[in-house]
């Protein structure tokens, strides 16, 4: 079985997210799923298995399955058309546990087709806001994470989360966001995972699921030009359709080889 290690939401290497994608010749237990995630050890891992109508996919970090993943789906979907098992125009579509996902290539970019997560405006449990150390705007909360509105791009980027507190706090994960200090940006953010085993997700495709609602709604508008602010940062292309999200990124293949242990 071929194994590839992609950077994603990014035009260049070891920047971005990075995605191992696992090409499954045949049907794996969870556990071997799970071990081969938790041997690369990178903030997903994402295995693929041909099916008449497109592929199976599923998302793991190093811990746990996930239910949604965008980093890891634009990894997959450029792994399909690099490696010759999809045509340049042939669209990729994904069976999984957040229903069918589809990615199509628009020039150099790849647009993933993700539903809607949104929020609702909830009270913060206080372990979250002292695992920050801010004072925020908004929070709110989806079926996966936390949305903290914080003043400005600056707090975002001096965040030093307390992880292990943190992880006490019942969610997938908290996304920090802030409008955009520079023209060239929307909004800004940070995700962070540390329940999932992944203290600091460097760019994440699920997040502006959220996001892109989010700020359509405080700023009028329904695309985005989003930056995430982690030591690898990422951009994002975000546009509200609907009930859907179409996040659009670039993505490079830094590794590929053989899994010899089945």
């Amino acid at each position: 079985m071929e194994i590839f290690q992609v950077d994603a939401f990014t035009d260049k290497a070891f920047a971005g997210n990075p995605a191992g994608v696992c090409v499954l010749s045949e049907l794996k237990e969870d556990d071997w799923l799970q071990s081969v995630a938790g041997e690369m050890n990178l903030p997903e891992t994402a295995f693929l298995l041909k099916k008449e109508d497109g592929f199976r996919l599923r998302w793991f970090t190093p811990e746990i399955e996930v239910d949604l993943c965008g980093h890891a789906t634009l990894a997959s979907a450029h792994v399909l058309w690099e490696s010759g098992r999809l045509k340049k125009k042939e669209i990729a579509k994904f069976d999984t546990n957040s229903g069918i996902l589809t990615a199509e290539r628009n020039g150099k970019w790849i647009e993933l087709n993700f539903p809607i997560e949104e929020e609702k405006e909830t009270e913060a449990p206080a372990e979250l806001i002292d695992s920050l150390g801010i004072n925020p705007l908004y929070v709110g909360k989806n079926r996966f994470d936390y949305l903290i509105e914080v003043e400005s791009e600056e707090i975002i980027k001096n965040l030093d989360p307390d992880f292990s507190l943190m992880k006490t706090v019942d969610a997938r994960g908290i996304i920090v966001t802030s409008k955009s200090d520079f023209s060239r940006f929307d909004f800004v953010s940070r995700f962070f995972a540390p329940a999932i085993g992944v203290n600091e997700d460097p760019v994440t495709g699920s997040s502006h699921c959220c996001l892109g609602y989010y700020w359509e709604k405080r700023l009028g508008k329904s695309e985005f030009a989003a930056r995430q602010l982690s030591k690898r940062g990422g951009t994002i292309r975000v546009k509200v359709s609907g009930d859907r999200i179409i996040l659009g990124g670039q993505a490079i293949t830094v590794l590929k080889g053989d899994l010899l242990y089945e």
